[in-house]
């Protein structure tokens, strides 16, 4: 009875305040999720995480010393994954984030590159920047990563230190300057040989990520590979 009673007014609920998809604006299905299911199967992914050698990891090559690095989406101005990262980072929609990081996750989970991860990071916010937006987006894509990874994720290990300006339209030496010490690892030991996988939500010049995985390299025999939601196509 009461399972009726819920199905009853969710479907009140969705007669008068439709839910719709982020990333074309049409009203869902009941069995679709945040994205629906035509978006959904014309994603533009990377498969990255299928190549080793693929552009991402280069772009970190002869910089620092990372094992794998991989991103679900390509991203363009103006199309639909821009509209995505957006409701997910400005507009207060952390379920798409949870939603693309259990769904990225399931496609990273038994492959070569990403079988062997122990902890998942979020890149951190430093916390008044948290406290500003309400909640760190990276963590959104680590819980869903780790759901569906069945794989710890951890906030209380990487962590911002310093409150920096935005990278918006900064150089790659810029930005590598603005973040270069923007972060600290507590609890050193409980990373200590263990691989690493750091989340965020977009990889561009690579200058944030490249900071953080210098502070975690800085454990006792540890391993660090990335996967962020979207990159340039």
């Amino acid at each position: 009875m009461k399972r009726k009673i819920h199905e009853l007014l969710t479907s009140l609920i969705a007669l008068f305040y439709p839910i719709t998809c982020v990333a074309c604006g049409r009203v869902l299905k009941r069995h679709e999720r945040h994205i629906c299911l035509h978006c959904l199967a014309h994603l533009p992914e990377t498969n990255y995480h299928l190549d080793k050698d693929n552009p991402l990891s280069m772009m970190f090559l002869g910089r620092v010393s990372v094992e794998n690095v991989a991103s679900l989406l390509f991203f363009k101005k103006g199309e639909q994954v821009q509209k995505m990262l957006h409701e997910l980072k400005y507009n207060g929609n952390q379920d798409i984030g949870d939603f693309l990081g259990e769904y990225y996750g399931q496609k990273l989970t038994g492959t070569p590159a990403f079988g062997s991860i122990d902890m998942i990071l979020p890149i951190p916010l430093h916390k008044k920047k948290q406290r500003l937006r309400g909640y760190n987006q990276s963590e959104c894509i680590a819980k869903g990563l780790s759901r569906s990874m069945k794989i710890p994720y951890r906030t209380d290990i990487l962590v911002r230190t310093e409150y920096t300006e935005t990278q918006t339209r900064k150089s790659r030496f810029s930005r590598w300057e603005n973040v270069k010490e923007v972060f600290a690892v507590e609890n050193k030991e409980v990373i200590n040989g263990k691989h690493i996988l750091i989340c965020d939500d977009v990889l561009t010049t690579g200058a944030t990520t490249e900071a953080a995985i210098e502070k975690l390299l800085q454990a006792a025999d540890v391993k660090v590979s990335v996967v962020t939601l979207a990159c340039a196509s």
